[in-house]
């Protein structure tokens, strides 16, 4: 099926013309529901769906929560929030039943806007017990393959898809492309801007700087002619993910890179309770230092509690509608959304 946009209307048409003008990108996002939906389940995954409002909406520290209010019947009230991801919840139900599951989940970010982001969106999550992180590689790689075209354009880039995709480390990435032996600076922001050949800013960390780099040095440079999974992250940036027990410096996680885009961000869980509640309480100072004014939630008590009883596995959090922009071409994220308020 050719999809294309007629054109760009402005944000005040009426509502017919705006979602008949893109209605082709918006078949093509069924047809790709559709299509995950039937790979996922044919692979014996099932399918879930867990709570919005929820009383820990996530632990990423620069991460906007929606804030909203429960009231019972008998006049309480509980301060909830839109969850940032289904990712907490998920892995309650993995702990509890050891199955693989997805969810197409609806989530929400404040202060979010632009070309490639929605304040509201929709995440696509699975989890796969017993599978290492190699092997959520494989599965990724199959499933763009079986629903996306084999050639793809979007910002000059043209992805064969018929080709295997790149697997690179964060380490090899920077080498590669910003001249940089990364790891060894861990920590020390002066010696990553030496080793870059860049000025340190003023009150710049060395995690700043290392995603300053990132973005400026690194995703350019991949995902351009072949989508790229970017591997092995420094431990710092771990969140929820296993350290690597052959080399602990670095963390059992990637990200998947595609004409400019990223699509996903995958974890080998971690499931020692006590240190995600070290790397939760050291998030939640980092959140409290750089935003002392916003909200703040109780710990997700009930995720801790699960760890310890959650088979090995690997999850991921792939963002739906990118996918579905690369799919059909569309420049922008509002272009593959139904309605836009």
């Amino acid at each position: 099926m050719s999809v294309s946009a007629t054109s760009h209307l402005p944000f005040g048409s009426p509502d017919p013309e705006r979602i008949r003008d893109r209605l082709p990108f918006l078949i093509r996002r069924n047809l790709v529901l559709r299509g995950v939906r039937a790979f996922l389940e044919a692979r014996g995954c099932m399918e879930v769906e867990t709570p919005c409002a929820v009383p820990a909406p996530g632990e990423e520290v620069h991460l906007l929560p929606f804030q909203t209010m429960r009231e019972t019947p008998d006049g309480q009230h509980q301060t909830l929030f839109l969850h940032t991801s289904p990712e907490f919840a998920m892995k309650r139900i993995v702990a509890a039943t050891g199955l693989p599951l997805f969810q197409f989940a609806r989530v929400w970010r404040n202060g979010e806007a632009s070309a490639t982001h929605a304040p509201e969106f929709t995440m696509l999550e699975w989890y796969r017990p017993g599978m290492a992180l190699s092997g959520l590689m494989d599965e990724t790689e199959a499933l763009l393959k079986a629903v996306l075209p084999p050639t793809l354009c979007r910002n000059a880039c043209t992805l064969d898809l018929s080709l295997p995709f790149e697997r690179l480390s964060i380490e090899d990435a920077f080498r590669r492309h910003a001249g940089v032996d990364l790891l060894p600076t861990e920590g020390q922001a002066q010696a990553l801007a030496d080793a870059a050949h860049c000025t340190l800013r003023d009150g710049e960390t060395w995690e700043d700087l290392f995603f300053r780099l990132l973005l400026e040095r690194i995703e350019p440079a991949i995902g351009q002619t072949r989508p790229t999974f970017l591997t092995h992250w420094p431990a710092s940036q771990a969140a929820l993910a296993r350290k690597d027990p052959t080399d602990p410096r670095v963390a059992l996680r990637f990200e998947l890179y595609a004409a400019g885009m990223e699509l996903a961000n995958a974890f080998e869980e971690l499931t020692d309770a006590v240190e995600q509640r070290q790397r939760f309480s050291h998030d939640r100072a980092i959140r409290q230092s750089l935003y002392p004014t916003r909200a703040t939630w109780p710990m997700d008590e009930k995720l801790l509690a699960a760890l310890p009883h959650m088979p090995p596995c690997s999850g991921i959090a792939l963002g739906f509608d990118r996918l579905v922009m690369l799919a059909c071409g569309a420049p922008r994220i509002q272009d593959v959304l139904w309605i836009q308020d």
